[in-house]
């Protein structure tokens, strides 16, 4: 009933606590400007892309870790000034970690939850790194030193469990044995809840135990994501402490589990409904999280007084493990890390959306008391009771005599129970302590190791994995690769690796490595297939992605700070390799453009995952490449403005010579079903059911995920500017069809032709000086596809088709031109006809301003063609799109400014005039022929508007070819690998460009100059002549 009450009077929120940490070195480099801003327990964050869009939380705690800080002599981040605003690891753990132990202490379930994208500082928070020790050491230390203060009062027992989810599978952190296949049993009972089956469960008397149990865990999930091919970050870890505290003089025993989780990576997908992927997230990848997620909301909903029929914990196996925590019978903390760069905002503000639902959440915690120890309080109660009546009863002897010896046989069977439960904790103690003796010389033996002889150790994304294994380099030959049959040997596991994969030479105090035929090896970014000379601090990719730097001999070592040398190190490195460099974007800005960052940014993290899909898909023999590339590189829309940048996979298969295009979302997905297929065949192939080398791609066709229906793809597009419509002035250009990354994929013969309504081309009479006189007159034209020339799409592949794509004014959906196949030079000779019928000025300006881009898609064969979709377009019975209907229907637009129409009606007026004084002329002019005077100039002088309508002809079509010079100055750049003489040349070919950019645009400008000065002049004679 205690029990019962206690929680009816303990309902509490789930307490919320949000840490930013400082920028990493990716960030710094990237110029990144800081976000996040923070007053006392509110944060704001500002968007990059506008500075007046803000959102603001308010949680229980807010910690500032991001600046204000120094590193004292004995490597901890402390505060610059006594009482500054840096929240350092002590100042976390006062607020959440002394809360979760007293909470133990005290009988109740205690949970604490890190949550937060990866390398948001989850897992520092949570482990810490070094000297800065997170909640988790910092709670075990803490938790011993309060059972040794309180020995004198009560008996305590600890147990320590490690596992990781991953995938929905439970892997068991401490087992000594194999791996279960397909991960631990999570069962239910009604007394336990929920719980692992077979769940390790290690009794631990001190807080060294405590750490060198993590540290087994840590090796065994790193050995183990390594063979897998696994991403730790996509992987929740939980720490359970069993604390069971035996209070003698009250006959009461508090049993209380202490659940420490990091959570997985809370990467936000950016997807949209153009990204949906045929195959449904097949793997349980996210399955944790987004459950995690959905109870979060629910029970949110519940708190604000919302119905909610089901609440979802059995959807999931990290939501079943954490149903008391969540709504249950626990207190729980979470702390929310997130990043202030601005490259992390959607990252960093979906994270602070979620920790916003979470602080919402209430429990109902009770003090749990052991069900054992209850029966022994009732019998002593009940022992009492018949004390009292053999007193009365004494006379009865011989019956009073049978009922204590009953009663004192309980009594024995009970204290025999209590006995055993004791000698029971005692042997636990004992095994556990011989597995920390043995545990403890392994790690001396590593650490004699350390001092003799040069290593490799283990990178990895998880910097608390990271270091974690060390391959030693004795003296003499040592084989590496899977293989570990021979005694000099060293065996490591991933995928590319081959059964003889490299040779370490240890000669001489030098050590070389030697690639073997058909073994990838990377050296510092640099892919290498000669033996090369280590040195100390040489960073190693073997494999598609087992990173490792090398340590080199101790006389070579020093003060080196090797903790620079990260994962992200290592990536970066080969992105650089690659042509791409992060650091580079901000050179000479201040304002970096956060989109571009963030697309670097991602480029450098699917890098290994792209080099991972190539290995497995070599080994399953699906013959199919993939390559990352920037969507959009070089590309702008309408108005010339440059189209947002985002990471795309181009996927290849190269037999079939099929191409598509998938977005970072789907390769994310159709990765982890990539490593499903994958563990499958090689479980089969470790069973030898399949021959050697033969792939096991038993999943039909629409199940796999290396595979999809072909469908169009965008290969490039080209600009046609419309600016010589407004004076309605013939446009002839030939484009280059540029591909995102500037590559140029054909020639495209393009014409605009100012036509009568019948479609007959306008001439040279028709060409307006004056745009405006278009305001409320009907404009006719037709948009020319003659040719494409030079088609590199089919080039490639003579199967295979084009169609081009564009979309004009308020059109809401593309028009395409027929589909044209098999030929590297297609007549297109496809004519679409536009007609505006009251020209307003949001039209003029859309035609002075804008191109219409055309698209270059690519057909494939089993693709179903492009189709113009005339949902919503009018058209008249001619054939002709209607563009702008009468006046009424196009109001000019509501958000012009007064100064603005101010303007509007003092053009009118100049324009006014200018058509009087024209008048006027005409009127002279017609008076002298009249006269006799100018029979002779009647036959020879044209108008001067005619003059100026041919002078501006010419000087569109000019500058049609200085804006194609532009253009190729633009995309010249020197090839990554030149040498000095290749720079050279590179620089007098890019003054020669220069040069003749200069004298186009010099030459086009004078002659326009001539043109005019020319009209001007014979217009002055001839007012003088007959004025």
């Amino acid at each position: 009933m205690r029990a019962k009450a206690a929680g009816m009077h303990s309902k509490d929120c789930v307490k919320v606590a949000v840490r930013v940490r400082p920028f990493n070195k990716r960030e710094r480099d990237a110029g990144s400007r800081c976000i996040v801003s923070m007053v006392t327990s509110s944060i704001t964050i500002q968007d990059p892309r506008e500075s007046q869009s803000r959102r603001s939380f308010c949680f229980d705690y807010a910690y500032w870790s991001h600046s204000g800080f120094t590193r004292d002599r004995g490597g901890l981040y402390v505060p610059e000034e006594p009482g500054g605003r840096y929240s350092d690891q002590d100042s976390v753990f006062q607020d959440l970690g002394e809360g979760v132990l007293e909470n133990a202490l005290q009988g109740y379930n205690a949970t604490l939850l890190a949550y937060g994208q990866t390398g948001s500082g989850k897992s520092y928070s949570m482990v810490g790194y070094g000297p800065n020790k997170g909640l988790v050491p910092k709670l075990c230390d803490r938790l011993f030193q309060a059972i040794r203060e309180n020995q004198d009062t009560r008996q305590c027992q600890v147990f320590f469990s490690m596992l990781e989810i991953y995938n929905e599978q439970v892997v068991d952190l401490l087992s000594r044995g194999s791996r279960t296949p397909g991960g631990l049993r999570v069962r239910e009972e009604q007394q336990r809840g929920f719980y692992v089956e077979g769940l390790r469960t290690v009794p631990c008397d001190s807080a060294p135990q405590v750490e060198q149990l993590m540290e087994q865990g840590t090796r065994t999930r790193t050995t183990a994501a390594t063979h897998m091919n696994a991403n730790s970050s996509r992987s929740h870890m939980l720490i359970i402490l069993q604390l069971k505290q035996i209070f003698s003089k009250e006959s009461i025993t508090k049993q209380s589990n202490i659940n420490l989780v990091d959570l997985a990576g809370s990467e936000r997908q950016r997807s949209s409904g153009s990204e949906a992927d045929r195959l449904k997230e097949g793997t349980a990848i996210n399955l944790s999280l987004t459950t995690l997620g959905n109870v979060i909301s629910s029970l949110a909903d519940v708190a604000v007084g919302k119905k909610v029929v089901h609440i979802p914990y059995r959807d999931s196996v990290l939501t079943k493990l954490l149903q008391s925590a969540l709504g249950g019978n626990s207190r729980t903390v979470m702390i929310a890390t997130l990043s202030p760069a601005d490259i992390c905002y959607e990252e960093s503000l979906s994270t602070l959306r979620y920790a916003e639902r979470a602080k919402r959440i209430q429990n109902r915690a009770v003090v749990n008391e052991s069900p054992t120890e209850r029966l022994v309080k009732e019998l002593k109660a009940e022992n009492a009771r018949l004390l009292q009546r053999l007193s009365r009863l004494g006379q009865e002897g011989r019956r009073a005599n049978d009922e204590t010896k009953e009663l004192r046989q309980l009594l024995t069977h009970n204290e025999l129970q209590i006995r055993a439960i004791q000698t029971l904790w005692e042997q636990h103690l004992q095994e556990a302590l011989k597995d920390w003796e043995q545990q403890y010389a392994n790690i001396t033996q590593e650490r004699r190791m350390m001092q003799m002889h040069p290593y490799i150790l283990n990178i990895n994304e998880d910097t608390q994995l990271s270091g974690v294994v060390k391959l030693f380099i004795q003296e003499g030959e040592w084989d590496i690769g899977l293989c570990d049959s021979t005694p000099r040997y060293i065996s490591i596991k991933g995928l590319g690796i081959q059964e003889r994969h490299a040779v370490f030479r240890n000669e001489q105090r030098r050590v070389t490595l030697t690639p073997l035929a058909g073994s990838k090896v990377i050296v510092n970014g640099n892919s290498v297939s000669q033996t090369t000379e280590l040195q100390h601090l040489d960073r190693l990719i073997l494999g598609s992605n087992c990173t490792y730097l090398f340590i080199g001999f101790p006389s070579e070592r020093g003060g080196d700070d090797w903790s620079r040398y990260d994962y992200d190190y290592f990536q970066s490195e080969l992105a650089a390799a690659e042509g791409i460099h992060l650091g580079e974007s901000s050179a000479g800005s201040s304002q970096t453009d956060p989109s571009l960052l963030a697309v670097f940014y991602d480029f450098i993290k699917l890098m290994p995952m792209v080099a991972e899909a190539n290995q497995m898909s070599q080994e399953l023999n699906k013959d199919v490449e993939f390559k990352l590339e920037i969507k959009n590189l070089a590309l702008s829309d309408s108005k010339g403005h440059d189209l947002k940048k985002e990471i795309v996979i181009i996927v290849t298969a190269v037999g079939r010579k099929q191409v598509w295009m998938w977005s970072k979302t789907k390769f994310v997905n159709r990765k982890f079903l990539m490593e499903d297929a994958y563990q499958l065949h090689q479980a089969e192939k470790s069973r030898d059911n399949i021959a050697e080398g033969l792939s096991t791609a038993v999943l039909p066709r629409d199940k796999d995920p290396f595979w999809d229906p072909v469908e169009p793809l965008l290969l490039g597009s080209a600009h046609l500017w419309l600016q010589s419509l407004a004076f309605r002035i013939p446009l002839e250009e030939q484009l280059e069809v540029l591909g995102s990354e500037g590559t140029e994929e054909a020639i495209l013969q393009a014409q605009l032709v100012p036509c009568t309504s019948t479609g007959l081309a306008q001439g040279e009479d028709d060409i307006l000086i004056d745009p405006s006189e278009l305001l409320g007159r009907r404009l006719d034209f037709q948009l020319v596809l003659e040719q494409c020339c030079g088609l590199r799409w089919i080039r490639e592949a003579r199967d295979r088709g084009v169609q081009i794509g564009f979309r004009l004014f308020d059109c809401s959906h593309p028009l395409y031109s027929p589909a044209v196949w098999h030929n590297v030079n297609p007549l297109l000779d496809h004519r679409v006809h536009f007609a505006s019928l009251h020209t307003s000025q949001r039209l003029l300006d859309y035609l002075q301003s804008s191109a219409v881009v055309l698209e270059l898609w690519g057909l494939q064969e089993g693709c179903t063609d492009l189709v113009s979709s005339l949902e919503g377009v009018r058209m008249t019975a001619e054939g002709i799109f209607i563009i702008e209907e009468a006046g009424p229907a196009n109001p000019a637009p509501v958000d012009c400014s007064v100064r603005a129409q101010q303007d509007m009606e003092e053009l009118k007026s100049v324009n006014s005039s200018l058509r009087k004084e024209n008048h006027i002329l005409r009127e002279q002019l017609n008076a002298a022929r009249n006269g006799g005077e100018g029979v002779r100039g009647r036959s020879v002088r044209p108008s001067c508007d005619a003059e100026f309508a041919r002078s501006l002809k010419v000087f569109y079509h000019s500058m049609t070819s200085v804006r194609g010079q532009l253009q190729r100055l633009r995309r010249h750049r020197p090839s990554e690998d030149s040498d000095l003489l290749g720079f050279r040349l590179f620089v007098d070919e890019q003054s020669r460009l220069l040069r003749d950019f200069s004298e186009q645009l010099e030459q086009s400008v004078s002659t326009l100059k001539q043109d005019v000065a020319a009209i001007v002049r014979r217009k002055r004679e001839r007012s003088g002549i007959w004025s």
